[in-house]
């Protein structure tokens, strides 16, 4: 089965003003739109599109025939996203599957509602993530070098130097030397604690930020793009400890068709651009600063990977002219892109890379959403030929069964199980 399907855009404060409507051919809203929702997720299932009087979600669509169109007779264990960043997401990390089941378990145990602010743990589940570039996007993303860290405090106590902000200068070389007395995870953890505390050296160094920012410049202090992230960090969450935590990641500048994998417990935030993202059915989040929401640091603390991540993109496969697949070591999905051109003459971007047919197999469902162009979908191997026609912003659900074929001209991305 070839089903259309839709959903309403979720309403974050770091969403952007106009990327999602454009993307959906509707009237922005006049809040900020952040994330499309396509999957079987509870927190917002996306919709079969139009399908009867009565809406009927991809959640009801799966129950009533889980052989037919459930994953191993249960709902699909990936969710694919649009996101459209305007503003930095908070710093987070997501747990491992023992580490979400333990969790779960304890503040079920210990009756914590689930909507509750001081929430952790929603679901029992792991959320590993995937994340290829539609735009240039600018993510932090795992923990750096020691040393590169401990470069840029120096540079922000030296510029703290010069704008006469002693107290300040004095903090961010203290903060250094917090990263050079021990190995390196536990100095990873230690700063995180120091960052959240009452120590009036943190407080001291966030007070400085904003004669330290004007005193600081690209490329002899700290990088053009770090001095950028850390105006817009400030600009968007003054004062909040998230900044200090941040010189510890890397600071990736994907361009579009470049990847982020980020495995449970990996410390991140994106902070600007648009993007497909497909991850694990999950929506545990602990949080690291950037954010008015709960922040748990002890329980942070023991969740993270604090390990440094030696090269933060992840690198696709081309499987055969026009199709292309990121393929990370977990079973709870994969991620396609197909790159179609008119043979009469009208090309997709990346036209060297496309092809005018392009074949998928679709062993288990299927979730797929345009996002260039036209894209003719075609199921032929079956009793009755399967046939649509999705334009930039459409989605649809692909049942398991025969392969499907694409046409036409533009730019798809479909999110399956893993292949591993």
């Amino acid at each position: 089965m070839l089903i259309f399907i839709e959903n309403t855009p979720r309403a974050y404060a770091w969403g952007s003003m106009d990327a999602l409507a454009e993307m959906l051919g509707t009237e922005p809203t006049g809040e900020p739109q952040a994330e499309l929702w396509l999957g079987t997720h509870p927190g917002s299932p996306a919709h079969v599109a139009k399908a009867t009087p009565v809406g009927q979600t991809l959640i009801d669509l799966v129950e009533s025939d889980p052989e037919r169109y459930g994953v191993h007779g249960g709902p699909l264990p990936f969710l694919l996203k649009v996101l459209a960043i305007g503003a930095p997401l908070s710093l987070q990390v997501h747990p491992d599957l023992d580490q979400a089941a333990a969790g779960f378990a304890a503040e079920e145990a210990a009756g914590i509602p689930r909507d509750a602010r001081e929430r952790n743990y929603g679901d029992a589940n792991h959320k590993p993530e995937l994340l290829v570039a539609l735009s240039e996007v600018t993510a932090l993303s795992g923990f750096r070098p020691l040393q590169d860290a401990r470069r840029d405090l120096h540079a922000l106590a030296a510029a703290a130097r010069a704008a006469d902000e002693v107290a300040g200068a004095d903090a961010f070389e203290a903060a250094a030397a917090r990263l050079d007395r021990a190995e390196p995870e536990t100095m990873r953890r230690s700063f995180l604690e120091w960052a959240f505390s009452d120590d009036a050296a943190c407080a001291a160094a966030l007070a400085a930020f904003p004669a330290v920012l004007a005193r600081l410049t690209p490329d002899v202090d700290v990088s053009a793009e770090r001095l950028t992230a850390l105006h817009e960090l400030w600009n968007t969450h003054p004062a909040d400890p998230g900044i200090l935590v941040s010189l510890m990641l890397h600071l990736v500048r994907l361009a579009p068709g470049e990847a982020l994998f980020l495995g449970a417990r990996q410390l991140h935030a994106y902070l600007r651009g648009i993007a497909v993202e497909v991850m694990a059915a999950s929506d545990n989040v602990l949080r690291a600063g950037l954010t008015e929401k709960h922040v748990d640091v002890a329980e942070l603390c023991r969740v993270v990977d604090a390990a440094e991540m030696r090269e933060p993109r992840f690198s696709s496969l081309t499987l055969r002219p026009g199709l292309t697949a990121w393929r990370p070591d977990v079973p709870d999905f994969q991620l396609l892109r197909a790159n179609l051109c008119d043979p009469d003459g009208e090309t997709a971007p990346n036209a060297h890379e496309s092809a005018p047919v392009i074949e998928v197999e679709a062993t288990h469902p299927i979730v797929l959403v345009v996002t260039v162009g036209r894209i003719r979908i075609e199921r032929l191997a079956t009793e009755f030929a399967e046939v649509a026609s999705a334009r930039r912003g459409q989605s649809l659900y692909v049942s398991a069964g025969e392969p499907i074929r694409l046409t036409g001209s533009g730019e798809v991305f479909l999110a399956t199980v893993g292949d591993c």
